[in-house]
């Protein structure tokens, strides 16, 4: 059997990075935000901030809140034609 070669952000350079603008302090806004159950969301990540980040594949898509587990929320996404549950840390998410 062949052997996956690298981590979860290999060659990720371009796609999880800051735009010039944003670069700096993390928004406490983004942070702190609260997510209702139903609440269409896109994933975006914080490149700043590792914990609770989904996987690089899933970067931009939408999705939807379905639950709450700590300080993250369960969202399901479309993969294809499979539904995925990620678990995600509320700074990697934006409403839409």
């Amino acid at each position: 059997m062949v052997q996956r070669t690298g981590r979860a952000r290999r060659k990720t350079r371009h796609k999880l990075q800051k735009s010039l603008r944003r670069k700096g302090k993390i928004s406490l806004r983004n942070f702190l935000q609260t997510l209702e159950n139903g609440d269409k969301v896109v994933l975006k990540a914080e490149p700043a901030y590792q914990k609770g980040l989904y996987f690089p594949r899933f970067h931009g898509k939408v999705g939807k809140i379905t639950g709450k587990k700590g300080e993250c929320y369960e969202v399901t996404i479309k993969d294809f034609k499979k539904e995925k549950k990620l678990i995600v840390h509320p700074v990697h998410l934006k409403k839409v």
